[in-house]
């Protein structure tokens, strides 16, 4: 593990110790405004009633007017197939005269709770269970607001960051994968224009270990359909001579990975190895491996996890157990998504799957392939002011060096950001840590971490504020 070498602050000591205090004072209140945010069920789902969404969206809008912003906006945009967006949230106060703008990101939407019967608590009631609050939404990504907004209480507190332009945008669909996300920056690109962006929505290395996520893999997804008859037929009369589709699809799903786990897909590509180790036994234990299975893959965790390509079968239409009966089933739908090493053109990958599926006969059933989603890679330079900024900002925080690590998710809209305010830094920052469990049964956040990560908020704001004033 490599720590940076965080730069010196042009922050005071006494700023420093003022901005911890006030940070400090809001604890029970944070806990409590977060807790209110997680009662609201805000999944941005197509098929789901959008009310929740729009409570989510009004309650967010009123924590920002509460801390003082007196611009604050709930818009929304079309999606490209011409269905308007769910709500977002946007709350500015404009930049003194030479002073720079921060543009800070997180989402009030949510993933769906799934099985509640894994759930060992309600999940949308916040819960604190030995330091940590548990509920949808506690840490992924209702936290990362709440870091935005006592940050920015700290810092008018202690006129920490006077002059400096603050913007938050709150998105409303993130979970639903940002699909009005491109529109809403060309409409409100004015209203959004930043010279730095902090982007809240990623993850610590681990439980007192704070990081700065440097690297991001790309994404693609596509669905696939395996058919073999026009109509189911009896099993017991036709078996035989015609295999299933989910056995074909069993077959073709395996053509992705070779014997060792690696992916086997010609054109996906692989990045330069990564600086950081991970332990083989942290990661069983932080991806609850079950005992004996043998980790797919070759080359370090860290490479496997962030600097290679990775497809997951995340989804499949087949008949449930429940339902079943004596018949050949005649056709299966699937989804896979695959996580893109850094650099890797995403629209090169996505016809490097296409072209895989398309060249693939297995007993000549009929195989078809289409690209659902695109989205690219990611990297910090982390000698940029602003990154060196925040390193100082976390070490002070958690009084630990910080580290650079990369992250095997993607997130598809940076790309959207990057190409509307290409002169911005963008720093990718978060609340997570390996046992969050985000979009899974009993979410939940580190209490004591999130408190340092709105410290270290405040004192990257007030850093930037001071070092704009003394040029």
């Amino acid at each position: 593990m490599t720590p940076t070498n965080p730069t010196h602050s042009a922050v005071p000591s006494e700023i420093i110790d003022q901005l911890r205090a006030a940070v400090d004072g809001q604890r029970e209140h944070l806990i409590n405004e977060l807790s209110a945010l997680v009662e609201i069920p805000s999944i941005a789902w197509d098929d789901l009633d959008p009310q929740p969404v729009i409570d989510s969206a009004e309650a967010v809008a009123e924590l920002f007017r509460s801390a003082g912003l007196d611009d604050v906006r709930i818009l929304s945009a079309a999606r490209p197939d011409g269905v308007e967006g769910r709500p977002a949230v946007i709350a500015r106060r404009e930049a003194a005269e030479g002073m720079p703008t921060v543009l800070m990101y997180a989402h009030h939407d949510v993933q769906p709770t799934g099985d509640l019967e894994l759930w060992n608590t309600d999940p949308w009631k916040a819960t604190e269970v030995d330091g940590r609050l548990y509920g949808r939404g506690t840490a992924d990504d209702k936290a990362g607001i709440m870091v935005h907004l006592g940050a920015l209480r700290a810092v008018d507190q202690v006129a920490a960051a006077t002059g400096l332009g603050l913007t938050y945008f709150i998105e409303g669909e993130e979970e639903a994968g940002s699909p009005s996300f491109a529109n809403f920056l060309k409409e409100n690109r004015d209203a959004l224009k930043a010279d730095v962006i902090i982007v809240a929505d990623s993850s610590n290395w681990k439980v007192g270990q704070p990081a700065l996520t440097t690297s991001l893999r790309g994404l693609t997804a596509g669905e696939f359909e395996v058919r073999v008859l026009e109509h189911a037929v009896h099993s017991g009369v036709f078996g035989g001579p015609v295999l299933d589709a989910p056995t074909i699809a069993a077959r073709l799903v395996s053509t992705l990975h070779d014997e060792n786990g690696d992916v086997a897909v010609e054109g996906l590509a692989t990045a330069s190895s990564a600086e950081i180790d991970y332990e083989e036994a942290d990661f069983r234990a932080d991806a609850n491996v079950v005992d004996g299975l043998q980790l797919a893959g070759t080359g370090s965790i860290a490479d496997r996890l962030w600097r290679k390509p990775a497809i997951s079968l995340i989804g499949m239409d087949i008949t449930n157990v429940s339902l079943s009966s004596n018949t050949i089933i005649p056709m299966v739908r699937g989804k896979v998504s695959v996580r893109l090493a850094p650099g890797q053109d995403p629209a090169l990958a996505a016809k490097a799957m296409e072209d895989h599926f398309a060249k693939q006969n297995i007993f000549g059933a009929q195989i078809t392939y289409k690209t659902t989603e695109v989205g690219p890679s990611f990297a910090t330079d982390t000698s940029s002011t602003a990154a060196q900024a925040k390193m100082w900002a976390l070490e002070q925080a958690w009084n630990v060096k910080p580290v650079e690590m990369g992250l095997g998710g993607s997130i598809p809209f940076i790309g959207d950001l990057q190409e509307v305010f290409p002169d911005a830094e963008i720093l990718v920052t978060g609340i997570e840590d390996p046992d969050t469990r985000a979009h899974s049964a009993n979410e939940s956040l580190h209490i004591e971490d999130f408190y340092k990560a709105t410290l270290s908020e405040a004192l990257l704001l007030a850093h930037l504020a001071s070092s704009a004033s003394n040029r």
